[in-house]
């Protein structure tokens, strides 16, 4: 791996008076080393960073900084000005400027040192060092970390007894006769027989556009602020040498949290619920010592954030380091998923709307950019119809693109969106989809462990990977899987197609069994990508399926409801509340509705949420109910095959969940008999003894 810095990259005497002068001065240092390739491009991305906000610091300190495609490695020049020049610190102008260089696609080695630089920034001890360097060489290996900066002698003090008594030729008293030091108030011990009291603790999160310089000091100023206020922080630096989370267990114990961010932080969810103060990176940096006194009175007043939000987050999750195969796996797929999901709700409601409005012939309509009539409702009904089988069409290579980014970040987006496009191409469908996804990560994740020559790393992330995984994965949906996908496809639909009497049923009853199990879930999930699926070819069976699916996953929340007004005494006034929301929910095929009572209740809820939906799902298939749209609810009523009948299929299932949630919470509610010699409970009869 190359030095950093090396001692050309040094000049400790700069003479630039200006900002945008003293970034040419380095930067033409960086073109001379072979760092940069194109000096005008490079200063154009410097002040496109410098722009988005200015980038000095407190401390004499300027660190003007980028990513960049005209960089071949990440370097970092440094500049000492003697007159100071200003990069927009509140403080005044910087004596030490840092022009730190990265590679578009980053490196984790390099960037890894940058991260400590950043931190070192906040060390007195070091910049000092620096502020008093002769020498080039000298200079550039303290910033590399080979030589460490020498300690500040020791400031002189009046003389100890033992030195006294020594000046005085006598001898120092003994130890135990020395008074013991106080301790300081607000370290004191605690009076015997009572527990030393936990410090206050507090988890933090930061991040900067570039994540380079701003996320590490940030880091760096609010630990060293902790300390000085006794309270335990532990930061999370989301930066471009990637992260790696907090423990849950940290984050669970925490008292307060504080995001010092400029970009959106990630896994947001995981904090809610705790007193928070939120601020851009500069305030992490600059007002540390505020924002914890600002946390600790949020918890004092108990002021916390909204709790998280229960539908879709698992889903969303990266899979962890301890994951088994098989859950990571699951993980991938829900990550795609939850990712398809919108298209199918935008792309599928605005095709069934269409179908409302213009009817099931309007899939013929030409285009609507050459034929418009603003009056025709028909024209209108083409419109929407276009819009949403655009927006479909994205359903495949979505799902394959973020399967993909589950499995290896963003490098694996390129691949997988392309291997979702052939799928569609080759008529491999959402089976297509999902083997594109699983190819794509597992080819970048292969790459990505080939060891690279550093100058080819800055490189990797942006041309490399892309070109290589995009010709692998290619190459495989074209000529290997794709066609023995796109037949097992076709034998499904065509399975569907000709499902009929108890086959129909039994589907219909397994699909609920699923929509219910979890209400929300993984299981839930791959019930619904399965309809949804179908919806991309369809035909009788696969919109069969999809009627099914959304009858069941109605159920649950709607028998939560009813049951809260048939026996409300079975339920907590939380509950009954829940209760109310709950109609609206379930109405609106949003099966989380029912997560509250299942939480409260598991053994009881499940099983009669589960016998519920599969009632509707096997009534749904009997009656040979129908749905083009993806959801909505009873919204979409117009639009499903049979409306009667399915609205009758779920009222049987709501009613059959209701019996049971009901019948199994009155088993635990029966109030159990008295013994005999018990006293009788006020205004109960008396007992005489014979």
């Amino acid at each position: 791996m190359s030095e950093l810095i090396t001692a050309e990259l040094v000049d400790l005497d700069l003479s630039a008076e200006t900002k945008d002068a003293a970034a040419r001065a380095l930067a033409e240092r960086m073109v001379a080393a072979g760092r940069v390739t194109d000096l005008a491009g490079f200063l154009a991305d410097v002040a496109a960073r410098e722009a988005q906000m200015p980038t000095g610091l407190d401390g004499g300190i300027g660190i003007p900084h980028c990513r960049s495609t005209h960089v071949t490695e990440p370097t970092l020049a440094f500049g000492r000005s003697a007159a100071g020049i200003d990069f927009g610190a509140p403080d005044g102008p910087a004596d030490l400027i840092f022009l730190i260089a990265a590679p578009a696609g980053g490196d984790a080695d390099h960037l890894s040192i940058l991260s400590t630089l950043a931190r070192q920034l906040m060390d007195e001890t070091f910049t000092g060092a620096l502020r008093t360097a002769t020498e080039s060489q000298r200079t550039a290996a303290l910033i590399r970390g080979d030589e460490a900066p020498a300690e500040p002698a020791p400031e002189q003090t009046e003389p100890g007894p033992a030195a006294q008594a020594a000046e005085a030729g006598g001898e120092a008293p003994a130890p135990d006769a020395a008074p013991a030091p106080e301790p300081p108030a607000e370290t004191s011990a605690a009076p015997a027989g009572r527990p030393t009291p936990a410090p206050f603790r507090i988890v933090a999160v930061t991040s900067c556009p570039t994540g380079i310089a701003h996320t590490y000091m940030a880091a760096e100023s609010l630990e060293q602020a902790g300390k000085a206020a006794g309270v335990e922080v532990a930061v999370e630096t989301q930066g471009s040498a990637g992260f790696q989370r907090l423990d849950p267990q940290l984050v669970a114990d925490a008292d307060g949290v504080i995001f010092a961010h400029d970009v959106e932080v990630r896994d947001r969810e995981r904090f809610a619920g705790k007193p928070t103060v939120d601020v851009g990176v500069k305030a992490g940096i600059g007002r540390a010592a505020e924002l914890i006194a600002e946390v600790r009175r949020k918890a004092a007043h108990g002021e916390v954030s909204a709790p998280a939000r229960d539908a879709a987050a698992p889903m969303d999750k990266d899979a962890e380091p301890g994951d088994g195969f098989a859950t990571r796996l699951r993980k991938w797929l829900m990550t795609g998923v939850s990712y398809m999901v919108p298209f199918v709700a935008a792309g599928g409601l605005l095709i069934a709307l269409a179908f409302a409005i213009g009817g099931y012939t309007i899939n013929k309509a030409p285009s609507v950019a050459d034929h418009f009539l603003w009056t025709e409702s028909t024209s209108w009904a083409a419109l929407l119809f276009q819009i949403g089988t655009v927006a479909f069409g994205f359903l495949v290579p979505v799902l394959a693109g973020f399967i993909a980014y589950g499995m290896a970040d963003r490098p694996g987006l390129v691949p997988g969106f392309v291997g979702g496009a052939i799928a569609l191409t080759v008529n491999a469908g959402f089976l297509g989809g999902l083997i594109a996804g699983l190819l794509a990560g597992a080819v970048v994740t292969t790459i990505q462990r080939v060891r690279i020559p550093g100058p080819l790393r800055g490189i990797m992330p942006v041309v490399v990977i892309p070109l290589l995984s995009s010709v692998v994965v290619g190459f495989l949906m074209f000529l290997v899987v794709g066609k023995p996908i796109a037949a097992l496809q076709k034998g499904l639909t065509d399975w569907l197609s000709g499902l009929t009497g108890a086959n129909a049923v039994i589907l219909g009853a397994l699909l609920g069994l699923m929509m219910c199990f979890d209400l929300g879930g993984p299981l839930n999930k791959v019930a619904y990508a399965f309809a949804v699926g179908g919806l991309a070819n369809p035909n009788a069976g696969s919109l069969k399926v999809m009627a099914a699916v959304m009858a069941a996953g109605m159920v649950p929340p709607l028998a939560m409801a009813l049951a809260t007004i048939v026996r409300g005494g079975l339920f907590t006034k939380a509950e009954r509340e829940n209760g109310k929301a709950a109609w609206v929910l379930g109405a609106s095929f949003i099966t989380e509705g029912a997560i509250p009572f299942a939480a409260a209740d598991p053994l009881r809820v499940t099983p009669s949420a589960m016998a519920g939906g599969a009632v509707t799902g096997a009534l749904s298939m009997a009656f040979g109910c129908t749905l083009r749209a993806p959801h909505g609810g009873i919204f979409v009523i117009p639009l499903i095959g049979q409306p009667l009948l399915y609205l009758l299929a779920i009222a049987a299932g709501t009613g059959v969940s209701t019996a049971l949630v009901v019948l199994l919470k009155g088993l635990r509610k029966r109030p159990q008999p008295r013994p005999a010699d018990s006293p009788a409970p006020d205004g109960a009869g008396v007992t005489v003894a014979a």
